[in-house]
């Protein structure tokens, strides 16, 4: 039989997976190591379970005791499943901007959550760091693991997520890209790569309100640099000592809006429901790799955690449209609408000589409601048909009157490369279509009906 003695032991060997869409016109392979196949769905299994054994060793977590952490979540997720594992408590403080989904994931694993407020110094005591500090001196036999400076943290990652990364890579990897927070898995991971092969480029991703780009650059630790952001699990207001920034090359910034829509992407264009660190991660990188990356390079981006933390967040369009991260959508063009007729928008013009009688009995036969008034070459005029309406309401006689006589001003022409954003703004209830000339300098219309079929069909 094969079979795990415990759910702590499927812990690693994620698989690498090829991006194939959202690099579109990027240079070299993205891969992207997915966590969300650990067992509590993140990375930090792998650390959680490293800093419990550690502390085990050092006679520090004794059996009976309480680990008491605070966390973004994911953290707290993989210490509850060492802790079921092995027959800990688990107390687990959280700042208020983490998902409910997170704080009741940590619940149905049986720990205690206390949230604490997120636009506090760290040093404040109502911070989530100094409340788990305090509930540690104060609960007898009790572990406080504090990943930020707990190198086992990194360790956990040069033991497991880099050699699996070299080996998976056949030791091609060029370039390793990840977002920074309590800065393990960048780092640990990168130090066991550049010990394999020291060209190999780090890339840290950061957030707009962290302090981490700014430091790395000029060694100083600048507050004006840290502000509220909504991102989670990436760019912090302190440096933790798992960050060692002698072991990341470069670090790119990303807003919490690009962070959002890279993960809704990844879900929608790769089939890779993840996180919002792991979109931020994503952007980031792809970001620096358009720019850097050669044809025969090798990058790998680390996927932390997986989509259900942010379902009432990333993944729900309330939530995104309420703080302005609304995607912007790739528009068709006119020369597209015009490949979607296949020939039904094929022009119907009517002389300006020609009797209203005869516009109408045209329109009526042709089932069209505006109608182009021509002058040999030249476009003159053009007829709506709700217009036509209200003008024969009002004069019995306008059906033997010229077409010119009564005709609005003419359709205005548009590019074929105008897209359905820039359509759309042009067409109203007074002006119902656009003319376009092709490639081939033949004139075609593209009405509200058109437009409407098109953003439907995008």
């Amino acid at each position: 039989m094969h079979f795990y003695n415990s759910i702590i032991e499927t812990i690693g060997d994620t698989p690498l997976v090829k991006l194939n869409k959202v690099n579109k016109g990027i240079k070299g392979t993205i891969l992207v190591k997915v966590e969300y196949f650990n067992p509590g769905n993140s990375m930090k299994d792998r650390m959680a379970l490293k800093m419990i054994e550690d502390a085990e060793a050092a006679g520090i977590l004794k059996p009976g005791g309480t680990i008491i952490e605070g966390t973004s979540g994911n953290t707290g997720m993989g210490l509850a499943l060492g802790a079921i594992a092995k027959g800990y408590k688990c107390i687990f403080t959280l700042a208020d901007k983490q998902s409910q989904e997170k704080i009741d994931i940590l619940k149905a694993v049986g720990a205690e959550v206390i949230v604490c407020p997120t636009n506090v110094e760290p040093d404040d005591p109502r911070s989530y760091y100094s409340v788990a500090s305090k509930l540690n001196r104060e609960t007898p036999n009790s572990f406080y693991p504090n990943q930020y400076d707990n190198l086992s943290n990194a360790l956990a990652h040069y033991e497991t997520t880099g050699p699996e990364i070299w080996r998976d890579t056949d030791g091609k990897i060029t370039h390793w890209a990840a977002g920074v927070g309590t800065g393990g898995s960048m780092c640990g991971t990168s130090k066991y790569l550049k010990e394999q092969n020291a060209d190999i480029v780090s890339v840290g991703i950061d957030t707009y309100g962290s302090v981490f780009k700014k430091y790395k650059e000029t060694g100083e630790f600048d507050e004006k640099e840290i502000y509220p952001y909504l991102t989670e699990g990436i760019g912090e207001d302190i440096l933790p000592k798992n960050v060692d920034f002698s072991l990341i090359d470069h670090f790119v910034k990303v807003t919490d809006k690009d962070g959002a829509i890279m993960t809704r992407r990844l879900a929608r264009e790769e089939g890779l429901f993840c996180g919002w660190s792991c979109g931020a991660a994503v952007a980031g990188a792809l970001d620096w790799a358009k720019d850097n990356l050669k044809e025969e390079d090798v990058m790998v981006v680390i996927l932390p955690d997986h989509g259900t933390r942010y379902l009432g967040k990333i993944y729900n369009d309330d939530w995104m449209q309420a703080r302005g991260f609304v995607e912007e959508r790739e528009f068709e063009t006119a020369a597209d609408i015009l490949t979607h007729q296949n020939g039904h928008g094929k022009l119907t013009t009517i002389d300006k000589r020609a009797t209203v009688s005869e516009a109408i009995q045209m329109m009526t036969s042709n089932s069209i409601s505006q109608l182009p008034v021509t002058d040999g070459d030249h476009f003159v005029g053009s007829l709506i048909d709700s217009k036509l309406l209200a003008q024969m309401i009002g004069d019995a006689d306008v059906q033997g009157k010229a077409v010119e006589d009564i005709m609005d001003k003419p359709f205005q022409f548009v590019p074929l490369d105008n897209t359905l954003d820039v359509l759309s703004s042009v067409i109203s209830k007074e002006n119902p279509a656009v003319l376009v000339r092709d490639d081939s300098n033949e004139v075609h219309i593209i009405t509200q009906h058109d437009i409407l079929n098109a953003m439907t069909q995008n």
